[in-house]
């Protein structure tokens, strides 16, 4: 008899040692009660960027980036995850067109189209657009088929992360050039 009570309290330890560790790890994880509205499912923007979407287009991090000569270039990604293709057709921000690096770009699905940054495929910029860094101004991007989306981005400086941005590559001296 003493054994089975010598057991029975040494697995109630250990149960109630198990419940407090469970306790407190929900507690300090906040994975307790908050469920749905916890503060950690709630979060929208973790970059600079904002982002949207029309139908399978996402857009993901659009940021305006100040340049010396009151020009912003367009940071950016567009992914289609639709089967259909669609393109993006133009950019307008604070009400002026975007100067691109082609007529439209394709949205191949799974095909990212990057505007800015080491992987960049497409470039974007607004002449003249004299925006304060700290200041939000609408971009609105258009597509061949889906809806248009608007977003208020950022203008960043060209400082920093986006010290590059914007900067044209230098030119180098083609081969019939060099003979």
């Amino acid at each position: 008899m003493a054994l089975a009570a010598l057991y029975s309290s040494i697995m109630m330890k250990k149960t109630a040692g198990f419940a407090t560790i469970l306790v407190s790890v929900l507690a300090l994880t906040g994975c307790g009660a908050s469920g749905s509205n916890a503060p950690t499912r709630t979060i929208k923007q973790v970059t600079d960027g904002v982002e949207g979407q029309s139908g399978s287009i996402y857009i993901r991090d659009i940021v305006l980036v100040a340049q010396p000569d009151g020009s912003a270039a367009i940071v950016g990604t567009f992914i289609n995850e639709e089967a259909t293709s669609d393109a993006l057709t133009g950019i307008t921000v604070g009400g002026a067109a975007a100067k691109l690096s082609a007529p439209s770009f394709a949205l191949v699905q799974n095909t990212p189209v990057i505007f800015s940054g080491d992987s960049a495929n497409a470039t974007g910029s607004v002449p003249a657009l004299k925006a304060t860094p700290g200041t939000r101004i609408n971009v609105v991007m258009t597509f061949a088929h889906a809806a248009p989306v608007t977003l208020s981005a950022i203008v960043r400086a060209k400082s920093d992360y986006f010290a590059s941005v914007g900067s044209s590559p230098a030119a180098t001296p083609s081969a019939s050039a060099t003979k």
